[in-house]
């Protein structure tokens, strides 16, 4: 064995290192530790912190009870709920009940019936405005409860890999670390990525966007605006998501301060903007931007006009960015550090949990019987790239969408298939889990038997092949070749011929603009799945 081998083996060794102690972080290391693996998490900062990916959807809670179920770690199941949130792990969070879309068109008065709202049905679940620094310090804390090993304010400056060995990796203050393996959760600037050389360059995604984003005080409730209170709609703006889509971009409002026990005034606001239609203009603040815009969309500045920026914005360029692979001899790439995309449908911190539940049983048993071989964690690469994939496809297809509203009026249906469906599949595997006396994770392990990366069976390739058809409209679009209302109605059709899709949704009707799963739907769509007009693949998810 030579000198540095030795090194890596020699000295107090962890099983699994895990650079970023985010949310991504703090879940793995929480998972891991609870275990009985060696953990080491690691980041250059310390909580509490600012962090934006603030908003949950339905996939992401019911992954959350996947994870805390199938680990056996009961402090992450409060995470699955608002009120789980509210009660047990962060007070200063707001309640997330609808995706709420206002499509805007500069100069022209927002038209009333160019809406759309995804709500989330209440009698099932509530979703949450997470205030993240809040979160993250309870994760990163609960994994060192468990045995976890942190090491913060420590920046990693050389990372050695030995295959046949460990990694071993030395701080900028001289300090060396040792493992097994290690996660990289950390972001944009991997210390991974960068030292293998593994950023993809150009990205692969079609996406273009940049951002800036702060949390304010004094923002209005769009319900309470003069164009809002237009608006007929099942669930008010301020008590769920809020995006406003224009030619170009698009803006967020998660406010935290949207229910009746609420202890928290600020609101997260971010504006996302295709960087090629909105170029920033050289010394001009990010502030300084936001105004501009503001300017261009008065019925959208009314909801700021009280409003104040109460942290410093950040401002980008380029969001996108991707790895050639997220797997390599005795390393893993996870979360922001494999690739980005947008924040706009909240798919990162979905994405997180996904790959987390994959990952962390490997590392468990690759911690028991000392196989660390890449190929043991091949299947992590295929996940994330699809992941990515269809993640950049509907990004992709929305700012093309945001053009023309009934283009985009199609388009936001092929979201919620991507949406919809999957959750169902999970949730469906999540209760075949617990009515199990012997809780046999095979029902978990079966849901990694996919014929679309990135998409769950047996809905990932017809929503595969839905999202390719839309993607190519989008791209005929983008390239004059197609006109926005054309492509619309061929994207409507291709919806409306979608057996899988089930008949009772609608999503295939364009004046479904607001979807809500009301009892009354579900048992039609039950209904619906017992006879022969539903595919026995997606019957099988309603009870056939």
């Amino acid at each position: 064995m030579n000198t540095t081998a030795q090194q890596a083996t020699s000295g107090e060794k962890y099983d699994v290192a895990i650079l970023g102690a985010g949310m991504a972080g703090g879940l793995l290391g929480s998972v891991l530790a609870r275990n009985g693996v060696k953990v080491l998490l690691i980041d250059a900062g310390v909580h509490p912190r600012f962090a934006v990916g603030e908003s949950t959807i339905p996939y992401t809670s019911s992954m959350t009870r996947i994870l805390a179920e199938r680990y056996q770690v009961p402090e992450i199941e409060p995470l699955a709920s608002f009120k789980g949130i509210q009660e047990k792990i962060a007070p200063m969070c707001g309640r997330k009940q609808n995706f709420g879309f206002v499509h805007h068109v500069e100069g022209q008065p927002q038209n009333p019936e160019h809406i759309n709202q995804l709500v989330v049905p209440e009698w099932q679940r509530t979703e949450t405005h997470l205030f993240r620094q809040d979160v993250d310090a309870y994760l990163f804390n609960l994994a060192v409860k468990y045995g976890a090993v942190p090491k913060v304010a420590t920046k990693i400056a050389d990372i050695e890999v030995y295959p046949e060995h460990g990694v071993l990796l030395r701080s900028d203050k001289g300090e060396e670390f040792h493992a097994s393996y290690l996660v990289d959760g950390s972001g944009f600037r991997s210390p991974v990525a960068e030292k293998f050389g593994l950023r993809e360059t150009p990205t692969r995604a079609r996406a273009h966007s940049r951002s800036m984003f702060t949390h304010m005080v004094g923002v209005t409730p769009f319900d309470d605006a003069k164009a809002g209170r237009a608006h007929k709609k099942p669930s008010p703006w301020h008590h769920g998501t809020l995006h406003h889509v224009f030619d170009g971009g698009w803006l967020w409002v998660i406010p935290f301060d949207n229910h009746d026990d609420a202890l928290n005034p600020l609101c997260s606001v971010g504006l996302q903007l295709d960087e090629r239609k909105f170029p920033a203009e050289p010394g001009e603040s990010a502030q300084q931007q936001f105004d501009r815009f503001l300017e261009r969309y008065p019925e959208i500045a009314e909801q700021f006009s009280g409003a104040t920026a109460v942290r410093p914005w950040v401002s980008t360029g380029r969001l996108q960015y991707s790895a050639t692979q997220t797997v390599g001899d005795r390393y893993c790439l996870t979360a922001h550090a494999a690739g980005f995309i947008d924040a706009l449908y909240s798919r990162g911190l979905t994405n997180t949990m996904e790959v987390v539940n994959a990952l962390a049983w490997r590392l468990i048993e690759a911690s028991k019987d000392g196989d660390w071989s890449t190929e043991r964690f091949q299947y992590i690469d295929s996940l994330q790239q699809g992941l990515f994939d269809v993640h950049d496809d509907i990004v992709y297809c929305s700012f093309v969408a945001f053009r023309d509203y009934d283009l985009w009026n199609a388009v936001v249906r092929v979201w919620e298939s991507t949406s919809i469906l999957p959750t169902v599949t999970i949730d469906r595997a999540y209760r075949a889990f617990m009515a199990d006396p012997e809780r046999d994770p095979q029902v978990f392990l079966d849901l990694e038997k996919r014929d679309a990366p990135g998409l769950p069976a047996p809905v990932g390739q017809d929503i595969s092949e839905l999202l390719a058809f839309a993607r190519g409209v989008c791209q005929q679009v983008e390239a004059g070749t197609l006109e926005a209302k054309a492509a619309a109605a061929q994207l409507f059709e291709r919806l409306q011929n979608s057996a899988f899709l089930p008949a009772p949704f609608e999503l295939g009707n364009p004046d479904n603009r607001c979807f809500e799963a009301t009892p009354a739907i579900i048992q039609s769509a039950v209904e619906w799945a017992g006879t022969d007009a539903a595919p026995a693949h997606i019957a099988q998810l309603f009870g056939r």
